[in-house]
């Protein structure tokens, strides 16, 4: 059935496909379904958590063409992110950073949502995203599914969207933001 909305996709050209989660790389048919997709001229966008990138399966993405990554990572320490992420998802995600680095992926982008407990963490971020040739994505908190149940802990302040705003200013000429949120 995947197989045939991929066709179907490639039959009204489409040129590219997002997948998000939970986590994509947890269906079995996960790198059969993108190779297809990719091999009809379909290129695929995935979010993932890191936890299926080992060095295998980082050096067959990186075999592929049109493919764009993003990593999420919610904290440049593992406090910070492991406090919204849960406990080993910092090692994880850095541990597949290095498996897609070792096995010449190219760049990836490293996705943060913004949350009053990261902010101060942006240069941070930054610089661990140059450390890997990748491109930061700062994306804003919804209030939607875990976000709503969160919102009240995790929204960043008024001054912390000011705080953003100017450090997108000053900082963000490479810096993707995913949405006019911060515009």
């Amino acid at each position: 059935e995947a197989k045939r909305v991929i066709d179907e996709l490639r039959d009204l050209q489409v040129f590219y496909v997002n997948s998000g989660g939970g986590e994509p790389m947890y269906r079995r048919d996960f790198f059969e379904l993108i190779e297809y997709s990719v091999g009809n001229g379909i290129g695929v966008k995935f979010s993932t958590n890191g936890a299926f990138i080992d060095a295998a399966n980082a050096r067959r993405l990186a075999a592929m063409d049109y493919l764009d990554i993003q990593l999420s990572l919610d904290g440049a320490d593992r406090a910070t992110n492991d406090a919204i992420r849960g406990e080993g998802s910092f090692d994880t995600v850095i541990a597949a950073m290095d498996h897609l680095a070792n096995a010449d992926f190219g760049p990836f982008k490293i996705s943060v949502v913004a949350t009053r407990h990261n902010v101060p963490q942006l240069d941070a971020f930054k610089a661990l995203a140059d450390s890997y040739g990748a491109q930061l994505r700062l994306t804003r908190l919804r209030p939607s599914g875990r976000g709503a149940d969160a919102w009240h802990d995790l929204h960043p302040t008024n001054a912390q969207q000011r705080e953003i705003y100017q450090w997108l200013m000053a900082h963000g000429e490479d810096v993707l933001t995913g949405d006019s949120f911060f515009h």
